[in-house]
């Protein structure tokens, strides 16, 4: 037998092996960091408010609702504008959220490379 049959470097398929052990051992990586990020992501408090800023809806990384505040503007406003001012705080609340776990997910993920991917 040569040299190369016993380091194993002729045996066809070793290659992906390596590959794959990598590739399990970064995707290990990421799953303990997500649960990191997801824990990060609850504590954080992220604003939204309408273009008037009347009304403010703060909500967490995760997207769950923590407060909304009310300035009195906003109801005397009446019942469909407040509404209206509620909603479009929280959108732009959601909307932030959404870009905060975003970016966080892509810093995460950066740099994993799955073979067939």
């Amino acid at each position: 037998m040569s040299e190369n049959k016993k380091s194993g470097f002729g045996i066809p398929g070793l290659g992906k092996i390596k590959e794959l052990q990598d590739a399990f051992q970064k995707a290990q990586q990421v799953q303990a960091g997500a649960q990191q990020l997801q824990e990060e992501l609850e504590q954080m408090h992220i604003k939204g408010s309408d273009a008037q800023q009347l009304v403010e809806v703060v909500m967490s990384g995760n997207q769950e609702p923590r407060q909304v505040t009310i300035k009195q503007e906003a109801l005397d406003k009446g019942a469909e504008a407040l509404s209206e001012l509620v909603t479009a705080a929280m959108k732009d609340a959601y909307a932030k959220s959404t870009e905060t776990m975003r970016g966080k997910m892509e810093e995460l993920t950066s740099g994993l490379n799955l073979p067939g991917m």
